[in-house]
């Protein structure tokens, strides 16, 4: 992708919608990046550091093949703090494409939040990444669901209104996992996963009941 093409909105937040072609009051799939769609690596800005995580194309697959359309919402807040450019992050998304697509999976809109830790509307643990995908693809946020591997991912979606969450928390402490766990109540069912493939026989969503 070109400097020319880059999905910029006024304030800095990467938004880039590429396929809207589903019915209106969909579920949705939200997903994290790093940790969940690719292998966890601190400010991840080079093409040869990228892993996929195990099962993750299956899971994008089986919601490609159950017309769930797919939302990738990520903090990338080393681009605020000059760490690396939206050309690095550019070029790492195109690769995790690539090799999604590979296994014939793809994405269908992908949010990304440059802010540094703060109180910010488009970063998570705010919705407005998840709120920003539901009206450009006209999700049904209730029936919606993220994988994360933070507790500001659990609580974003809490706080967006979707469904509930899985939460990959492997090499946290149990601070972090305490943390992810504790967003889940009656409105908002958390389980806690080992890897993004284990929720593909979970989600009703992706088998249509």
């Amino acid at each position: 992708m070109s400097r020319d093409s880059w999905p910029l909105d006024p304030d800095g937040v990467w938004r880039e919608v590429l396929t809207t072609e589903f019915a209106s009051g969909r579920p949705g799939l939200f997903l994290d990046r790093d940790g969940v769609i690719v292998e966890e690596v601190t400010y991840l800005h080079r093409v040869e550091d990228i892993s996929l995580m195990p099962g993750i194309a299956d899971l994008i697959l089986a919601a490609n093949r159950a017309s769930v359309p797919v939302v990738v919402v990520t903090n990338q807040s080393g681009v605020g703090r000059g760490l690396y450019g939206w050309d690095d992050f550019a070029a790492v998304q195109d690769e995790i494409a690539r090799k999604l697509a590979e296994r014939g999976a793809f994405w269908n809109a992908v949010y990304a939040s440059p802010f540094p830790p703060g109180d910010w509307p488009m970063r998570k643990p705010k919705p407005g990444m998840l709120l920003a995908g539901a009206r450009a693809l006209a999700l049904d946020l209730a029936s919606s669901w993220i994988l994360g591997d933070r507790a500001t991912d659990m609580a974003a979606g809490r706080r967006a209104g979707i469904a509930g969450g899985f939460f990959i928390g492997a090499g946290y402490d149990e601070g972090e996992v305490d943390r992810a766990l504790g967003h889940g109540d009656e409105m908002f069912t958390v389980e806690r996963i080992a890897t993004p493939g284990a929720a593909v026989a979970r989600l009703a969503i992706l088998s249509g009941a």
